[in-house]
C-alpha cells in the first residue's frame, strides 16, 4: 500500500464516482431502449435516433467499463494492494491518483501500455 494515501479518502472518491455513472448508465439505457418515448415512425427521424444510439452506446461502453476499473480499484483498496502499480509495484503519485482515482498504473507503465 501507498502508505502517503488516505484509503478512506479515496475509497469515498470511487464509491461517489461509481454511483454518479451508475446512474449515467441507468438513463442511457432508458433512452437507447426507448422506454419513456416510442421510436420515431418517420424514416430521417429513425435514423437520427439510430445515431444518436450510437453515440449513447459508445457512451454507455465506456461508462461501463469506467465501472470495472473502479471496482477494481475498491478490491485493490480491500487487499491493500491501492495506490501500487499493478505492473511495477511502485507507488503511483498522489496527484496521479486524485486525478484518477482508480488508476492501476504509474504515468511510466501507462504510457507502455
Amino acid at each position: 500500500m501507498n502508505p502517503s494515501i488516505n484509503t478512506d479518502e479515496f475509497k469515498t472518491k470511487l464509491n461517489t464516482l461509481r454511483a454518479d455513472l451508475a446512474q449515467r448508465i441507468e438513463a442511457i439505457h432508458k433512452d437507447t431502449h426507448h422506454t419513456e418515448e416510442p421510436v420515431e415512425k418517420d424514416f430521417a427521424e429513425q435514423a437520427t435516433q439510430s445515431e444518436n444510439d450510437d453515440v449513447l452506446n459508445a457512451l454507455d461502453n465506456e461508462a461501463q467499463q469506467t465501472v470495472n476499473m473502479i471496482d477494481q480499484a475498491l478490491l485493490r483498496i480491500a487487499d491493500g494492494s491501492y495506490g501500487l502499480c499493478q505492473s511495477c509495484g511502485e507507488a503511483i503519485n498522489d496527484q496521479r491518483l486524485r486525478a484518477v482515482p482508480y488508476a492501476a498504473f504509474c504515468i511510466k507503465c501507462a504510457e507502455q501500455q
